[in-house]
């Protein structure tokens, strides 16, 4: 990034001219600094002893023992009884192969 100084010839508040890496043209004022590091100050982080796997956004995930992993099997067989059924629907499909 680079960043300039605005030559319009007015002695008002000072307007920086950043240059994002896109080419960009960016015109920031002091003003807009402030609210952007008085926006930063009121962010709250999140609590440090939050689970990720007890988010609200998360709907499938589960927390497990240490050293416990589900067995490849399950999905083996998941897989096999899906195409299963698959095959068994699409064998009510008329004119098929």
């Amino acid at each position: 990034m680079s960043t300039g100084q605005a030559g319009s010839g007015d002695k008002s508040a000072p307007v920086k001219m950043v240059t994002t890496n896109t080419g960009r043209i960016l015109r920031v004022t002091p003003e807009d600094e402030a609210a952007r590091a008085a926006a930063a100050a009121a962010a709250t982080p999140a609590p440090a002893n939050v689970d990720p796997a007890r988010r609200t956004d998360v709907l499938f995930r589960v927390r497990r023992a240490e050293g416990h992993e589900l067995s490849p099997w399950w999905m083996i067989g998941a897989f096999v009884v899906t195409s299963g059924l698959v095959i068994a629907l699409l064998s009510w499909v008329p004119y098929s192969a």
